[in-house]
């Protein structure tokens, strides 16, 4: 039996954990889970569901109206957290598994907390990584932070198959979003709806607009480089618009090794709070009695410049990675506030990363020091800043 702590469980990755969860009670037990406070039904009704020991949210008012909510339906309160940091002391207790589940920046803290706190941590929170760089590598012993991407889950089973040293290259899949073919003047014309019809998966705002630019992908590449340790050079992305093939690993003798599945996160969910085991019946395999066709393509750099632009964000390093990210965050706020076209999004997130290097150019210098928590916080504020000033002059 595994304690595990789900943060982020309102968000579609969490809701999915909890399904895994109560289709393995023998397995799992939950003790804790967090939640930004935007869906307290629905938190109330995980918390009737699993009945975990503590839950956190991050206002106080929030508590209070959970309160009043699980009175009302008679489930026992649990211990209720509040404030900015509650999360962070959710994934500190010193559950088996932690699943971080937040989206964005906002889940660097909980994960640091739950490395620090010895935890295994399955990670659906790339931006944490991401930002923390090596401040969070550094922070977690071998095998301590498995990846619930499905992506990186597909990764991370193919490398099964062989020795680190015999690795060739890894491959990205990518689905291209909604707007795969498009022109970039058709680009230009891509409403809030378009973006958010991501025609193979079913997933929160802010990852369906990222996936729909391509920054998603661009932060899976960074992401591949940390978790995995290849050089930035040996990670290819390649458009798969069926979704099937998560990722493949290419060996040196010429095999290519890949992960198959529907698109379905309950299965590298269910892996990530199992690992290195896998559960029985979590989803619905390949129909292998049907005929299908599996297409992979280039994906257009020139119309599509996210990757190539985090892979020069992630060589360099330090805290570039975190204003990459803290410009984005905004910048897909000022879309979907209509503050900005579509196109405006990668545009700005550019603009941002050249003039935070203008700014610094110390972070071209191999000799600086390590980068710390403080140095992130910092140039997170400086890009959100400076990607909103940016998004006000274009409104």
């Amino acid at each position: 039996m595994r304690d595990v702590v789900i943060l982020g469980s309102t968000g579609s990755i969490g809701t999915q954990a909890i399904d895994v969860v109560l289709r393995h009670k023998d397995r799992f037990r939950v003790v804790g889970l967090a939640a930004g406070g935007s869906d307290i039904d629905r938190l109330a009704n995980h918390i009737g569901a699993v009945r975990p020991a503590k839950v956190s949210v991050p206002r106080e008012d929030t508590a209070d109206g959970l309160k009043d909510i699980l009175t009302e339906q008679g489930i026992p309160l649990p211990t209720i957290l509040w404030g900015d940091h509650a999360a962070s002391e959710l994934a500190g207790m010193g559950a088996h598994v932690v699943l971080n589940a937040i989206t964005g920046y906002a889940g660097l803290e909980p994960t640091l907390a739950t490395l620090n706190s010895g935890s295994t941590l399955a990670l659906a929170n790339k931006e944490s990584l991401v930002v923390g760089g090596e401040l969070v590598t550094s922070a977690a012993v071998p095998g301590q932070i498995v990846p619930v991407d499905s992506e990186h889950s597909a990764i991370a089973q193919a490398l099964r198959s062989g020795a680190d040293q015999e690795v060739s290259r890894i491959i990205l899949t990518a689905s291209g979003g909604p707007f795969r073919g498009f022109t970039r003047a058709q680009l230009e014309q891509v409403s809030i709806d378009d973006a958010l019809a991501h025609p193979t998966w079913d997933m929160g705002r802010v990852v369906t607009i990222n996936s729909s630019t391509l920054i998603n992908k661009g932060l899976e590449l960074m992401e591949a480089a940390l978790l995995f340790n290849v050089d930035w050079d040996r990670i290819k992305v390649v458009v798969h618009p069926q979704s099937v093939v998560h990722s493949m690993v290419e060996f040196q003798d010429g095999s290519t090794i890949a992960q198959c599945s529907p698109p379905d996160m309950r299965i590298p969910i269910a892996l990530g709070l199992s690992w290195p085991q896998r559960l029985d019946d979590v989803a619905d395999p390949c129909d292998w009695s049907n005929a299908a066709t599996w297409t992979f393509e280039p994906l257009d750099d020139e119309i599509f410049p996210a990757v190539e632009l985090a892979r020069r964000v992630g060589k360099i390093g330090g805290t570039l990675p975190a204003v990459f990210n803290g410009a984005n965050e905004v910048c897909v706020d000022g879309f979907c506030d209509r503050k900005m076209a579509f196109v405006g999004i990668v545009d700005t997130v550019s603009r941002v990363v050249e003039d935070y290097m203008g700014e610094f150019p110390q972070l071209a210098n191999d000799q600086r020091p390590p980068t710390t928590l403080d140095d992130i916080r910092q140039a997170d504020t400086w890009a959100r800043a400076q990607a909103t000033e940016l998004i006000e002059r274009i409104s």
